[in-house]
């Protein structure tokens, strides 16, 4: 099974795929969309799952979303279409990165999507580009609570504590508006629902070829999360204005 159809079975009791439940990401879209007319751009919207939220509470709102991945770009599109949000979304199949636009956004958002930038200064550089006078960016990155181990580290990422992340941030000449770092609950409560996800899929499909190897993955992936990173690595996400 590939990567893909193995994030497809994991996040779907958890579509955000961030460790956010849903009262923070309504609150976080909220802070972010500051006029009810706004174009809204998603760099690695994955499913669209924050753009159809967001298109859902707005009926004036428009957004775009670019992701590599086709099968994400399918189910965003399958996801709008079930809705009735088809005509205010416009998905992009490409690389964010590369993305370029003739307009610009209002609010800019790229939550869990670092990696594919190179870190988080670079993801901002990115939204900086597409952001309209006034806009916002709503971003979402990791940090870490505690001294992480170098399993973890090599793991996840090598991130910053809270504050010095803060401290990058401003320094690059951004001022955080609105925050909400993921509580022990939100975190605690996306690792069980993906491997927990995987687990299920697996038993319930015990004659499928793939169905051991989903469920080694699962095991494997709760034991790193259980034993290398859930005391140490912490989630946060910011709206910022240009400073």
């Amino acid at each position: 099974m590939n990567r893909e159809q193995m994030s497809r079975i994991a996040h779907a009791r958890h579509p955000i795929k961030s460790p956010l439940d849903d009262d923070s990401v309504r609150e976080l879209l909220a802070q972010g969309i500051s006029q009810p007319d706004a174009r809204v751009l998603d760099l690695g919207c994955g499913g669209g799952e924050w753009l159809l939220r967001a298109l859902a509470a707005s009926p004036r709102l428009r957004a775009e979303g670019v992701d590599i991945s086709e099968d994400a770009m399918a189910q965003a599109r399958e996801a709008a279409g079930s809705l009735g949000l088809q005509e205010r979304l416009v998905l992009h199949h490409q690389a964010a990165a590369d993305f370029t636009s003739a307009h610009p956004f209002d609010l800019v958002l790229s939550v869990g999507a670092a990696h594919a930038f190179g870190g988080l200064l670079p993801t901002l550089a990115a939204a900086r580009r597409h952001l309209a006078p006034g806009g916002r960016v709503l971003v979402g990155d990791g940090f870490w609570e505690e001294e992480p181990s170098q399993e973890a580290v090599e793991m996840l990422g090598d991130f910053a504590d809270l504050a010095t992340t803060l401290d990058r941030v401003t320094a690059d000449g951004w001022t955080p508006v609105h925050g909400h770092v993921s509580t022990r609950r939100e975190r605690d409560d996306y690792e069980w629902a993906c491997w927990g996800s995987l687990a299920s899929w697996a038993l319930d499909h015990p004659d499928d070829p793939d169905s051991s190897e989903v469920l080694a993955t699962a095991a494997t992936r709760r034991s790193e999360w259980l034993r290398s990173y859930r005391e140490s690595f912490g989630f946060v996400c910011l709206v910022l204005r240009q400073t």
